[in-house]
């Protein structure tokens, strides 16, 4: 036998257990077994009708359980974007606001009760690499929460922010662009 027949023997033999095992599920006890929810994302979607009575100049609904974001531009478009969300539940604020302010260059300062939690933190960050917020950041009807930007990727879909909604810059600035002051948004 040659080297090649060798091969296609062993293919042969390996594609025919491996059939064997999908036509006898017996076999690897499955039977037995619950069946298996395969998930391509992890990401649990609303429907914006469940939450607002109209489109309007579009909607921004965050779900700070699966950790995602889900954008609805004023013509339907829907895009689903992963986050950082809120440490802990009492950094997490949820209901209802809106956009009131795009800024294209952020600084950054700590809230009061960020320094109480960490006082070395330092007391203002300029626009740029060190940012947290990143490069981009809408501001929400409550004070010191926003949607932004985030240099440090790590924290997209963990429990990692202060309170702010956190993503990756270069969909901050995809949801930037395509979002007017004025858009509704919900924290759920």
């Amino acid at each position: 036998m040659t080297r090649k027949q060798t091969v296609l023997t062993r293919r042969a033999f390996s594609t025919g257990v491996g059939a064997a095992a999908f036509a006898a599920p017996s076999i690897l006890g499955a039977q037995e077994q619950a069946p298996v929810r395969r998930n391509m994302s992890s990401f649990r979607t609303h429907a914006w009708q469940d939450h607002f009575d109209r489109l309007g100049n579009g909607i921004i609904i965050s779900d700070t359980v699966s950790r995602v974001l889900q954008h609805w531009t004023a013509d339907g478009e829907m895009r689903i974007y992963p986050t950082s969300v809120p440490m802990t539940d009492e950094l997490t604020r949820r209901g209802y606001t809106e956009i009131v302010f795009k800024d294209p260059e952020p600084d950054w300062a700590p809230t009061p009760s960020m320094l109480e939690r960490d006082p070395t933190l330092p007391s203002y960050v300029p626009p740029g690499p060190e940012n947290p917020l990143g490069i981009r950041a809408m501001h929400l009807t409550w004070q010191y929460y926003r949607i932004h930007g985030t240099n440090d990727t790590r924290k997209i879909g963990r429990r990692s922010s202060n309170g702010c909604i956190g993503l990756f810059n270069e969909q901050i600035i995809e949801v930037y662009d395509q979002t007017p002051v004025g858009t509704q948004v919900k924290l759920i």
